[in-house]
């Protein structure tokens, strides 16, 4: 029996995130977002704010729900394969870039049906926005684990 520190079943359980964190993170990551990009997009795009505030939302509470089920999912994947929900600036980058594909998927043919754009129109959208969430997403992230770390990453700062 493997017992390496950290490890699931060895009594030293590696730390995840609660459901009601995960839900403070993706609510509080998807409004401040939205009070960015709705006047920026706008600007970029020449549309009214209102049409861009419906993407917005409709974009929001998909995103939301695929952070939270995304989030989920990959610090499973990563404790299974390293032990531990820590990420490094390279394992940053990477779930960032998976998140924004599976969204780019999901959200460019709803964004070409309601502002009646073609689809390279929303492919070429959808990606100034995802690249944006990138941006965004490292930074938010980066500190929300410094406002709300987790016990085990204050015993590797140590």
């Amino acid at each position: 029996m493997d017992q390496s520190p950290g490890r699931p079943g060895t009594g030293t359980e590696v730390a995840m995130r609660s459901p009601l964190d995960r839900l403070r993170h993706a609510l509080s990551f998807e409004i401040i977002a939205l009070l960015l990009i709705v006047p920026l997009g706008a600007a970029a795009f020449h549309m009214p704010m209102q049409d861009i505030g419906v993407v917005g939302i409709v974009s929001a509470t998909i995103a939301t729900l695929w952070n939270m089920l995304y989030n989920y999912l990959f610090d499973l994947a990563l404790r299974r394969s390293t032990g531990t929900t820590l990420k490094s600036g390279l394992v940053r980058v990477l779930h960032a870039v998976l998140f924004e594909c599976g969204l780019l998927v999901v959200l460019m043919p709803f964004i070409a049906w309601y502002l009646s754009i073609s689809l390279w129109q929303a492919f070429v959208m959808d990606l100034s926005f995802a690249v944006f969430y990138m941006v965004y997403a490292l930074i938010f992230n980066w500190a929300y684990d410094r406002l709300f770390p987790l016990p085990e990453w204050n015993r590797a700062a140590a």
